[in-house]
Formats: C-alpha cells, structure tokens, sequence
C-alpha cells in the first residue's frame, strides 16, 4: 500500500500541474476581460484587476450582434448533433449486428475516408451546393451531418456496440422485436456514454468552425459566432478588453457542456477502444 501511495502522489501532482498549466490561459482570458487595456499591458502583469470592470461585458454587446450570432450557430450545431447521432448509430449497428455482402470493404472505406484531407474535397462540394443556389443559407452545414455521420463516429459507435453481448438483441429478434426497435429500445440506452461524446465532439465542433461559414455563409445577418468573432478582431483590434470579454462569452456555451457530459465523455472514449 505504501509503494501505491508514492507512486500515486507525484502522478496526481503532475496530472494536476498540467491541468493547472491547461486552464491558465482561460483564467488569464476572464482575467483580461474584466480590467482596463492599461491594466492588460501592465507590467510586472496583475493576477486579478484592481477593479472587476463588468461593464466590458457590456460593451462588447453594444459592438458586437452576439444573440443573433448565437441564435445562428446553435441553428447549425443542434441539428448538426442531431444528424450525426441518428446517422452514425444506424451505420455503426449496421456493422456491428448485420451480416451483408461487403460489409468488410465497406467499412474499411470507411475508415479510409478519415485519411482523406479535407482540402481535396471542399471545391467540388462547394461547386455542388452552389450549382443547386443553397450559398448563403444554412442548409450546407445541416445536410451532410445526416449523410452518414463521419468515419470517426461510426468507427467510436461500432466499437462500443461491439462491447455489448449479442444475447440481448438475439433474444429481442427473438421475440419479434425488429432491428429498429432493437436499437432505439436496447442498444441506444446503453450506448449512451458514447453517443454523448461524439455529441460533444459535434457541437464543439460546429460551434468553433469557422471554414464552413465562411465558405457559405456571406451575408452578415447569417454569421455565426466564429465568424463574429474574426470580424470583431479585425475591426476593433485594439480594444483587447471588448476582445476578451466577447472571446468569454463566445466559449462559455462549449465549457458548460463539456462540463455537464465531461463523465460520459471520458467514458466513452475509454471504453470504445476495448474491443477490436
């Protein structure tokens, strides 16, 4: 017991010391957003301000239209979540329960999709939504989440399905029950670790991305968060305590969900990778 003791004491403290070492540049951001710009730049630097200026927050309001922005990215990243969640777990079963002719081809083109770059296919994609007029709505970025999901996700999904004993869903089939209510009513309630972290993984994702919209999306009234945030930076580069403040609001909605799924998060990715 004691050996355990010392060799778990300095691996927490080194665990803890990079955390401490992870979150200081999001305290150091809160920090920022509530001083002067005198009070940023001053040297040796301040821990905390002299004086909590909150009113930074709204002024950073006042320049930037954050509840419209905000309002447009929650309408890409909810159904985005959606798409991938349905899309995924239907292709992942698929794999994971079914027997057809080419599943093993298929799935490893699957899996070889994620190699692919990104740039090779952001033309030809852009041309094919351009060719049916849906630029400069939201559509491009709500579609493809329900084509299929993702290689990563259906590989994630497929994996953790695999951890389940078939006897549960052979003695549904059984007794009547169809594929489709094997899944919604017996897979799905315990795959949920799982389909919560690719849920965090797609919303963080849609909420950070700032390609996409910027590809599609043109008119000012269609931004979304990133996109406001780039501009801002752009016009009023100087004022870094507005900059601070809107940077805060922008990644609160990401922190607040990491921190209400980060158990089922951590255990989906743990348990995913258990069976080949």
């Amino acid at each position: 017991m004691k050996a355990t003791t010392k060799y778990n004491i300095p691996a927490a403290l080194i665990v803890a010391a990079l955390g401490l070492l992870s979150l200081f540049p999001l305290f150091w951001m809160v920090r920022s957003s509530l001083m002067s710009n005198l009070e940023i730049f001053r040297y040796p630097p301040l821990l905390l301000p002299t004086k909590w200026r909150f009113d930074n927050y709204a002024k950073a309001f006042t320049l930037l239209p954050f509840h419209r922005y905000f309002l447009n990215t929650l309408i890409i990243a909810i159904p985005a979540v959606f798409g991938v969640l349905t899309t995924s777990s239907m292709a992942a079963y698929a794999f994971a329960r079914l027997e057809f002719p080419g599943k093993n081809l298929i799935f490893s083109l699957v899996i070889a999709s994620m190699l692919m770059p990104m740039a090779c296919t952001i033309i030809p994609i852009f041309a094919g939504w351009a060719s049916l007029g849906l630029i400069d709505t939201f559509l491009p970025l709500i579609i493809p989440p329900f084509l299929g999901g993702g290689g990563v996700n259906i590989f994630l999904t497929r994996q953790f399905l695999r951890t389940i004993p078939r006897e549960l869903d052979e003695a549904a089939l059984i007794d009547g029950a169809s594929h489709v209510r094997v899944m919604t009513a017996i897979l799905l309630p315990l795959i949920k670790p799982v389909l919560i972290t690719i849920g965090l993984f797609t919303f963080v994702y849609n909420w950070n991305d700032l390609m996409g919209p910027i590809l599609y999306l043109n008119s000012s009234d269609n931004n979304t968060i990133s996109q406001g945030l780039a501009n801002f930076r752009s016009g009023f580069g100087t004022d870094y305590r507005a900059i601070m403040a809107i940077t805060t609001l922008t990644i609160s909605p990401v922190v607040a969900v990491f921190l209400v799924g980060q158990k089922y998060f951590v255990e989906g990715i743990a348990l995913s990778g258990l069976k080949a």
